[in-house]
This record gives structure tokens, sequence and C-alpha cells, in this order.
């Protein structure tokens, strides 16, 4: 509230949308889920466990979140993504902090109604955004018990996505996050293209605003999640279909997590290259008080790689890079978890052939979006 009005001086939505969203996310997919040690969420629970009559470890004390289980995460989450992709003014400081501060009070809210346990586990939905991209990491902690009963965590190494081998199923709930992570990254880069301006009347070098594509991105939002949704319903039942001797298992989810980072890493790279210059020059001078704490506040914003050909080359080939290696890697996850849960082995290669398919199509889309104009 009290920084600079400018966003790209005030440290609050550099450090939301940049630091936080765009690049932890990149970080938790390389060096494992440095979220839960950061989280402020647990040690707010903490200090609300000290006001008197509030016991958090009590199950008695709590609903039970029973069927709920994943939908707060959804629900919450699709609003976070209006924020960011549909809002006028997500970067806007002042508008930013108020939902912020609302946001505190829900989770606070959870926590007093679910505990805290509950609420992280599957009702926070950015607990468990890095928690699920933390499977992708080679790098991943191990909690061990002491004699004291002292904590230790212990740093081990594992074959990069092997975290999405899974043997316990998601929920419907559950399923529906993935997707809507899945859909969101996507939506981002669709409403920006020529042709989406298009369709729905709009010159794209005459762009209006955020504000005149309310209504029409807030669809958009919504029917690009419905697509996603059904697209991988009817994947799973021509699955089933070709191996009906097997039940439907669910498992094949886990194989989308590693697409969604692949366009999330490729979506955003461009913006980050540059942003992040603003978030280390804001960091030095927060309060825009002249202070220079880090001596990076005299630095000057440079966005001349974006014009310069072998960079953007090079820029290029990491996003393409990411985005067929995720693919790849999923090909190889949804073909290990289905081996897994055929009861037999039989038809095997036969029942990845939907799945197949569905990444098939999604590569391709991943790469249009890429490849097209868009509206800056």
């Amino acid at each position: 509230f009290k920084g600079n009005s400018d966003p790209m001086q005030n440290l609050l939505p550099l450090i939301t949308w940049v630091v936080w969203w765009i690049g932890l996310t990149m970080a938790t997919a390389l060096f494992g889920n440095f979220w839960n040690i950061i989280s402020p969420w647990p040690a707010l629970g903490k200090l609300i466990s000290f006001f008197p009559g509030i016991h958090l470890n009590s199950k008695s004390e709590h609903l039970s979140l029973g069927k709920l289980a994943y939908w707060p995460a959804v629900i919450l989450f699709f609003l976070y993504a209006w924020l960011e992709l549909v809002h006028p003014s997500p970067m806007d400081p002042v508008t930013l902090a108020r939902i912020i501060v609302i946001y505190m009070i829900i989770t606070v809210s959870g926590i007093m109604i679910f505990g805290s346990k509950q609420w992280f586990k599957t009702c926070e939905p950015f607990t468990v955004f890095f928690r699920m991209v933390a499977w992708l990491s080679p790098i991943y902690l191990i909690p061990t018990k002491r004699r004291n009963k002292a904590r230790l965590n212990i740093f081990s190494i594992r074959i990069p996505c092997s975290g999405l081998l899974r043997s316990e199923l998601l929920p419907i709930s559950g399923t529906a996050f993935i997707l809507l992570v899945l859909s969101t990254v996507s939506f981002d880069g669709l409403s920006r293209t020529f042709w989406w301006l298009s369709i729905n009347g709009i010159n794209p070098l005459e762009f209006p605003g955020k504000t005149f594509m309310v209504l029409k991105n807030t669809l958009g939002l919504f029917s690009t999640y419905l697509v996603f949704s059904v697209a991988y319903y009817i994947t799973n039942i021509i699955t089933h279909f070709l191996n009906h001797n097997s039940k439907p298992s669910g498992s094949f989810i886990f194989s989308l997590i590693p697409i969604a980072f692949g366009y999330h890493f490729a979506h955003y790279l461009p913006t980050f290259l540059v942003d992040i210059q603003y978030a280390l020059i804001a960091l030095s001078d927060p309060f825009s008080l002249g202070w220079n704490l880090f001596g990076t506040s005299e630095w000057i914003v440079s966005g001349s790689f974006l014009s310069d050909f072998e960079s953007v080359v090079t820029i290029w080939f990491l996003q393409i890079s990411a985005i067929v290696l995720a693919h790849v890697a999923a090909v190889i996850v949804a073909y290990l978890l289905q081996l897994h849960d055929s009861q037999n082995g039989q038809n095997s290669i036969l029942v990845q052939i939907p799945a197949t398919m569905l990444m098939i199509g999604y590569t391709v889309f991943g790469l249009w979006l890429l490849s097209t104009p868009i509206a800056v």
C-alpha cells in the first residue's frame, strides 16, 4: 500500500507475478518444493493456535472436508487465474494488496474451520500447485525423525519426473485441479493471439484494452477449461474401451503435469527475462525512498535481446525444447502408469494410442501458440 504506485517500481506486483508465480514455479521443478519452506501459511496457522480456545490439531474441533476434497483449491485457483488473465489491472499495487488481504482472511478462515493439515493438503491452491510441480524435480526432501522427535530434512536425488509415478489416485476434484492449471496457462497464450481477438470482432492492431474484454475473456477462460476437461474425459473413456478388462484408474492425469509446466516455462520465459530486472531494481528500494540496499536501484532495464536475432533464436530454442521435452516425459510417464495399472500387461501399446493422440494434439496447439502473432 505504501510503495510506488507504478507497478513496475512497486515490489508487491513484481514479487507476486514475476518472482513468485513464474520464478518459483521454475525453481520448484528443478530444485524441489521450496514453497513448503517459505510459505507463510503454516506460520500463520501456528500463530492462530496461540489464541485462547483455538485448537487446530484437534480433529473434533473442525469440520471434515469429506467430498469437498480439492474443490476449494479448484475454485480459488480459478479466481486467481481470472485475476491474472481477465482482470483489467492485475498489476495495480493497491488492487493486488487488497486481494492478498482478502486471501489471507480466506486462508485463516479455512484453517480455523477445517484445520491446518486438511486445508494445506487439498484446499490451499498454491500449496497443492507447488507440491505437484515438485513431483517433476530430481531433488526432493525426505523428512526423518530423530530420537528426540526433532525433524530432519534430507535431500535426495531421483530421476526427473519420477515423482509422478504415484500409487495413490486423485479424486475427481484433484483431476479437475490439474486440468485447470493446464487450461489457464493455455488460455493466457490464446487470449493474446490475433485469432482470438479476430473472432471477438477486434482488430488486433487496435486492441481496446482488457476492460473491453472482461466478459469475453471470462467466457473464454471457462470454455477452455471445459474443452480440456471434455477432451480428457473422452480420452479416458476410449482408453477404458480398448482395455475393458481393467478398471479406469485415472492415473493418466499425472502425465499432464509435465505438459502444464513445459508450457508455463515456454510461455512466461520472455516476460520473466525482462521483468525480473524490474524486480531486482525495486528490491533495492522497496518504498521508493531513494535506498540502494543491494546496489541495483540504478540499473537500467534492457529488453534489447528481444530484438536481437541470435538472442531471439536462443529463447525460441529454449521454448520449443521445453514443450517437446515435457511431452516426451509425459508420454513416458503415461506409459509407465498404464503398465502399472494394467492387470495382465496386455494391450499396453493399444491403450496408449488415445493418450498419445491427445498429447500430440496439445503439442501442436502449444507450438502454434508460440508461433502465431499476438497482441502485446
